[in-house]
């Protein structure tokens, strides 16, 4: 079980996010009012504050939504979580695992402060399958797989 730390958006991609504490998640849609939000299958951004402090002890001042992911969590080893993992998120919603980590195109900020980002290895993406209300401190559940459980 784990737990959110920050809810961050960005009105345009490439950029930070914000941590606006709360937010809402759109079935089939993604985090209302962010810029990565529609009809694909990287919904919802997710990076664990563990993998943050790993760039802080490379001497960054970084922070949840500078690596442009929507929820921070803590507690859950983002990386170990197949394709199809289910995570309830707060009390209602409900996502699926849809890829680990993610090519970066263009280098961002953070890699040429650091010469590395920890977000194109270790960041998760979802989509929406439940819609809800996010919030700082809500829990993050694992509740199974699709592939090993037979969910859809």
């Amino acid at each position: 079980m784990g737990k959110v730390l920050a809810v961050c958006v960005s009105e345009h991609k490439g950029e930070r996010k914000k941590n606006i504490g709360q937010g809402v998640l759109i079935e089939n849609h993604g985090l209302e009012g962010d810029a990565h939000a529609g009809d694909w299958h990287r919904q919802v951004s997710l990076l664990a504050m563990e993998s943050i402090k790993k760039m802080q002890e490379k001497g960054l001042d970084v922070g949840p939504g500078d690596f442009a992911e929507n929820l921070t969590t803590e507690g859950i080893d983002l990386v170990s979580l197949p394709i199809g993992t289910k995570l309830k998120i707060g009390e209602q919603a409900l996502g699926e695992v849809t890829q680990i980590g993610k090519k970066c195109h263009n280098r961002c900020a953070i890699y040429y402060q650091a010469g590395d980002c920890v977000m194109p290895r270790e960041g998760i993406f979802i989509r929406v399958l439940q819609g809800g209300p996010v919030k700082v401190d809500d829990r993050i559940e694992v509740i199974g797989n699709s592939d090993r459980d037979g969910v859809n």
